[in-house]
């Protein structure tokens, strides 16, 4: 395996004075897809807020390319190169969806239109719907501009939190396809998914978590062979 792009080292955080995550370690490498699962309140999508600077750290490093970012302000981050989906509040609803894509390039000098323009390739019904209303979309369609919006600053590593959640069958496998697709054309993944079996299945490697701790780390084919992970995590 490569040099991670993105690792947590033994993280401990939290909101207020409670911590969450406890030790929690994880890579994410070039070219992967890395998916984070376990049960309601294991922490998932807080490991992924750390990372983008939206939770306290008590102890432990966050590094991006070996460089340690704990603690930077999440413009900093962007600006280093991450991108957050968060799972709700991801579109600004009164905007058009070009709006959208324009505001999520608001920290680069360049002129955004370009980037826009392979958005919309990547995302055929955007193009459609370009001067519509985001908040108008369906969930799939808003979900397609968020992570349009993430992309427009062309990330090192794409952080996506639930991206399937509340999505009919069909655009959950739209999603996932598209983060498949993403991933292919460069750029790395960490995903939290309550889907978590489709998520494994375009995923390279997974994890586990249980009350703020790693569980199990494995290859995801291994996770998605064993009869324990099927029964526990992934819905038998």
């Amino acid at each position: 395996m490569s040099a991670p792009v993105l690792e947590l080292a033994d993280v401990s955080g939290g909101y207020g004075e409670a911590d969450i995550l406890h030790g929690v370690s994880l890579t994410v490498s070039a070219g992967e897809i890395v998916v984070v699962i376990g049960p309601n309140g294991a922490g998932k999508s807080s490991a992924i807020k750390a990372v983008f600077g939206l939770l306290r750290i008590s102890s432990g490093e966050i590094r991006l390319a070996g460089e340690n970012i704990t603690g930077l302000s999440t413009e900093k981050l962007i600006g280093r190169g991450i991108s957050y989906v968060p799972q709700t509040g991801n579109v600004f609803p009164n905007l058009s969806v070009e709006e959208n894509l324009e505001l999520g390039a608001y920290t680069s000098d360049e002129d955004w239109r370009p980037r826009a323009g392979e958005i919309y390739d990547m995302f055929p019904p955007l193009a459609e719907r370009r001067r519509q209303a985001a908040g108008t979309l369906s969930g799939g369609e808003r979900q397609m501009v968020a992570i349009g919006r993430a992309l427009m600053v062309k990330p090192k590593v794409l952080l996506l939190d639930e991206p399937t959640a509340g999505l009919s069958p069909a655009f959950q496998d739209d999603i996932l396809s598209i983060a498949s697709d993403i991933n292919a054309s460069g750029v790395p993944i960490l995903m939290v998914e309550q889907n978590a079996k489709q998520a494994l299945e375009i995923a390279d490697r997974g994890y586990i978590l249980v009350d703020g701790r790693n569980r199990l780390e494995d290859a995801a084919s291994v996770l998605l062979s064993r009869a324990d992970v099927a029964e526990m995590f992934l819905g038998g």
